[in-house]
Parts: structure tokens; C-alpha cells; sequence
């Protein structure tokens, strides 16, 4: 995928089926400079629509309210893509959750392969949790059941 297309392919909306991380890349609103996170919650609405749900502590609401152009990064089979689009409110406070969140639906704009040219990733990142395992899938079940019914 050299040329940029405005849909996640098939195989990125499978990936975005199952718990994901990817790098989630704003506009400082102090600096103005960019600035990326790693997140998990979130997941394709559609092929053209991500769901995403932001802890209210983070400086990534504010940049996202004041300015709404985005990068995700996404590690994908054997390539990196960058994902640009635009992020609206979709419920804030975001429902059902133990804590203050922010409900945001990103708009795709552009899908790129990302990865420099003769390259090829020969797996696709993994992470663990650290804290409490339990505590952490109940957690994740309760913000990606408020991100659905949002």
C-alpha cells in the first residue's frame, strides 16, 4: 500500500477486533509541537471510523478538543501504518466507567504504509499488563462496553 487509501483494509479491521495497541499522535496544545502515546482502548467502528476512549488526566483530551488532527500508528502484519484523521467528541463523560473519560470517534482521512522501503516487520509488537490481572480485564471490559453503547 504505497499510495494512501481512506479505509482501514480488511485485515487491519480484524486486527482491531481483538485488544490492540497503537501509538496515538496529536498536537500539543502548550507547545504546538506533535506528541504521541501509546493507548489501547480502541477499536474500528467501521473501516472508516475509529473509536477511541481517553482517561481524562491525559493532556491527549485537551489536544484532541483544540486541535482535532490526529496520526494513529498502527503495527500491523509485516508493516507499519499511519493512520490520519480527524477526532469529534462522542461522549464526555464517557458512561459506566469507574473514572472520568472522554469518548472520541476519529474519522479516517488517510491510511499509509509507514515502514521504511525494503523493510518488513517480522512480528507484530506484544505488551503485557503489569498490575493486577483481573482487575485489569474488568477494567477493559467495562471502557469497551461504555465505547460501544457511547
Amino acid at each position: 500500500m504505497s499510495e494512501a487509501v481512506t479505509q482501514l483494509t480488511e485485515s487491519l479491521l480484524q486486527q482491531f477486533k481483538n485488544e490492540t495497541f497503537v501509538l496515538l499522535s496529536t498536537v500539543d496544545v502548550e507547545s504546538g509541537g506533535p506528541t504521541s502515546t501509546a493507548i489501547s482502548w480502541i477499536y474500528a467502528e467501521n473501516a472508516s471510523t475509529f473509536r477511541v476512549a481517553i482517561d481524562h488526566r491525559s493532556r491527549l483530551v485537551k489536544n484532541m478538543i483544540t486541535n482535532p488532527l490526529i496520526t494513529v500508528t498502527v503495527f500491523g502484519e509485516e508493516t507499519v501504518y499511519a493512520v490520519n484523521g480527524r477526532a469529534a467528541v462522542r461522549q464526555d463523560p464517557l458512561l459506566d466507567v469507574p473514572f472520568n473519560m472522554c469518548c472520541f470517534d476519529i474519522t479516517i482521512e488517510a491510511v499509509r504504509n509507514a515502514l521504511f522501503y525494503g523493510a518488513q516487520l517480522s512480528s507484530v509488537p506484544q505488551y503485557v499488563k503489569i498490575y493486577d490481572q483481573r482487575a485489569a480485564e474488568k477494567l477493559d471490559e467495562q471502557v469497551f462496553a461504555a465505547m460501544k453503547k457511547a
